[in-house]
């Protein structure tokens, strides 16, 4: 093989790869033998099949096999040897010219082929213990706990008949038949009959449920609203709507009290085991806030430490991705740029920063990752996957094919669980000091933070 440096500026690497035809033969001649071994043709006992007959059979796809072979083999040689990493699966430009793509094939002439790709940057990874971080954590309290019981004993209210000729307030369950018409015209799921609803729940289209507060039992509503623009169904979304409702009884919600029979109600043994669980969830909770705020301070820790160029076709493709999503978002919500007070042009000024961010804060962590040994276990990877197939209840052996059937969707799974991986090996050896806040700070921390992350 014989390799001539054609570009060096940059991350751009560009190589003419030359491969002599007395080579690709010699592969081609163990292939055809492997085959003869092999192939079973009538008029010829297994494995004596004459290698000369298996040349004349298949000798041009067995040679591009051993050219694709080839290409791949040498690809990778080229880099290795020259202890490069292609930033992306490098760019193979094989022969045109119909003539001399038939020479090759034929085995008389050369294999030339040109190779071209970014590589990563190289750059020093800097010690650890010069970051200062701070952990923000929040303890369970009373208040916390007692908040979290009076939410639960609101999902598993329990409603008793209102006193005959009450009006409907907030907070009471309706139950009703209703027709929904656009421009007169009923449309498909506009139907329904004995529908229990709780005002104030948000549960039907914003403005639906407001005009059923004074209602009785027996009255006859005519609601009127619009569906949302950004509405699932494309053919009712933002429309102006109708709808005839018949109220056809009201409840209002019991008192619901915390005590030992709500904790058997709910399958406690008693009261102090529903808080004992309780108590757990929300060390889950501030536990997970507590880790997404300290992970973005890690990052932008890494990203003021570090600054080198970034393979332009990285960049590139996160950015088409970042943009895809929120042009499509904003398509969906009937929204311009204008509307976030902005143009077109800014906008992708500061989209291409967060994908250059995103490249870069990805080539740190994973050079930090080969570099502390980071791996991924079979066992993190299997439950990464259980866990995303719980997310599609009743469609679980489908997302389960997919993973399996699909190395790029299992590389998507795989890299959260590096980047924390990394992440706790960095923040094992910074300064991280502990600050207690309240969980509505560190809530807001966390959510500033993701509004940030969605931009």
């Amino acid at each position: 093989m014989q390799v001539t440096e054609t570009m060096n500026s940059g991350l751009k690497r560009e190589y003419k790869v030359v491969v002599n035809a007395a080579e690709l033969n010699k592969d081609l001649d163990a292939k055809l033998k492997d085959i003869a071994g092999k192939a079973q043709i009538k008029g010829f006992r297994p494995g004596k099949v004459p290698v000369a007959h298996i040349k004349n059979m298949y000798g041009k796809s067995a040679m591009a096999e051993v050219i694709q072979a080839t290409v791949d083999d040498h690809s990778r040689k080229v880099f290795t040897d020259r202890n490069l990493k292609p930033a992306y699966q490098p760019e193979v430009k094989l022969p045109e010219d119909e003539k001399e793509v038939n020479a090759v094939i034929e085995g008389k002439a050369d294999l030339a082929f040109t190779l071209a790709a970014e590589v990563i940057p190289e750059f020093e990874v800097k010690d650890f213990s010069s970051i200062e971080l701070e952990k923000h954590v929040v303890g369970h309290t009373d208040a916390h706990i007692d908040e979290a019981l009076h939410r639960l004993a609101d999902q598993y209210k329990s409603f008793t008949d209102a006193r005959e000729g009450a009006k409907a307030i907030k907070g009471d369950k309706v139950s009703i038949d209703f027709v929904g018409t656009i421009d007169g015209v009923e449309f498909d799921g506009g139907k329904g009959e004995d529908i229990p609803l709780e005002l104030g729940s948000n549960q039907f289209i914003p403005g639906f449920e407001d005009q059923l507060v004074n209602a009785k039992v027996g009255d006859d509503v005519l609601v009127k609203v619009s569906f949302p623009a950004d509405y699932g169904a494309a053919n009712l979304a933002g429309k102006a709507a109708e709808f005839k409702v018949k109220v056809k009884g009201i409840q209002a919600p019991a008192e619901n009290k915390i005590d030992e029979d709500f904790a058997k109600r709910l399958g406690f043994e008693d009261l102090a085991k529903l808080k004992d669980m309780v108590k757990q969830g929300l060390d889950r909770e501030f536990a997970q806030m507590t880790a997404m705020k300290l992970k973005r301070d890690v990052l932008d820790a890494m990203d003021k430490q570090y600054s080198f160029a970034l393979p332009e076709k990285l960049v590139e493709a996160e950015f088409n991705s970042i943009w895809a999503a929120l042009t499509n978002e904003m398509q969906k919500a009937s929204k311009t740029f204008a509307d976030e007070d902005t143009t077109e042009e800014k906008a992708r000024e500061e989209y291409k920063k967060i994908s250059e961010r995103r490249v870069r804060l990805g080539l740190v962590l994973g050079t930090i990752g080969e570099k502390e040994g980071v791996q991924i276990a079979d066992q993190e990877m299997q439950q990464a996957l259980i866990a995303r197939a719980r997310q599609f209840p009743g469609q679980e052996k489908q997302v389960f094919d997919y993973y399996r059937q699909n190395a790029g969707a299992l590389m998507e799974l795989r890299g959260p669980l590096f980047e924390q991986k990394v992440v706790d090996v960095i923040v094992g050896k910074a300064k991280v000091t502990d600050k207690t806040v309240t969980r509505e700070e560190l809530k807001a921390l966390v959510e500033d933070e993701e509004t940030n992350d969605a931009a």
